[in-house]
């Protein structure tokens, strides 16, 4: 396994551990999503002190090595975190000159952890090799999704919902982007839908779904995720399927 996702292992179930423990005091999230996100850095930052770092709580960190950034979101999932709903998750991805090179995505409930190296493939705690799901058609298909926030897409969004909902078997909301992209990644959802997210909840999950098999995209069918906030992935089939349903989005 690669010395980065090594190190990326290490950190992310340090936090995890920070979470866990976290959990009876829930309602004081901010503080501990800053503290899970410095004992990351802390980690990392001891093994390579010249890289930077890309992250949710303290935003851009610039160190000697601009070319290799971590992307690290602490606590994805901080509300369920805060309600005590046991579905959150640490996201770690390492740039290099502006691509994902790896990847890791860590359940501290289920202890579950997805990992990806560019061009070696996904795994489920390193011993697995993680596909994504085969189905060929929405019909029956479980598709993972958000809403948006903003009220001006909840009429575009309805309309969305109210065109695929006959289609596939089910939605899921859970509430994660991270897992709900490393979930895709190892078959547990067929097509995920997803707008309104910044760099560092889906940086790691991108490279996990693309390295299992799949296709990722905005809803132009382009590259632009970051940019425009849009993003539909699954298998070639399911995301061709969904690209119609999205483009008034």
């Amino acid at each position: 396994m690669h010395a980065q996702i090594n190190i990326a292992i290490r950190a992310a179930r340090r936090a995890g551990d920070i979470i866990l423990r976290a959990l009876d005091r829930r309602d004081e999230a901010r503080p501990i999503d800053l503290q899970v996100e410095q004992a990351i850095i802390d980690i990392i930052a001891a093994a390579y002190p010249q890289d930077s770092f890309l992250t949710e709580e303290q935003g851009e960190i610039w160190k000697e090595d601009r070319d290799n950034i971590w992307v690290i979101d602490p606590l994805d999932g901080t509300l369920n975190f805060m309600h005590g709903f046991p579905h959150f998750a640490v996201s770690i991805a390492k740039k290099v000159k502006g691509r994902v090179e790896q990847a890791v995505i860590y359940n501290p409930v289920t202890q579950d952890i997805f990992t990806a190296t560019r061009g070696e493939g996904a795994h489920l705690n390193a011993a697995k090799r993680i596909r994504v799901s085969k189905q060929p058609t929405l019909k029956g298909a479980l598709l993972a999704t958000n809403l948006p926030r903003k009220q001006t897409g909840e009429a575009a969004y309805a309309q969305f919902v109210d065109a695929v909902m006959p289609e596939v078997a089910a939605f899921r909301r859970t509430g994660s982007t991270a897992l709900d992209l490393a979930y895709l990644a190892a078959g547990y959802v067929d097509a995920f839908v997803c707008t309104e997210f910044f760099e560092w909840d889906v940086a790691a999950g991108l490279l996990l779904v693309r390295e299992a098999g799949g296709v990722v995209t905005d809803f132009k069918g382009a590259e632009g995720m970051i940019e425009s906030r849009q993003l539909v992935a699954g298998n070639p089939k399911q995301v061709k399927a969904l690209l119609p349903q999205l483009k008034n989005l």
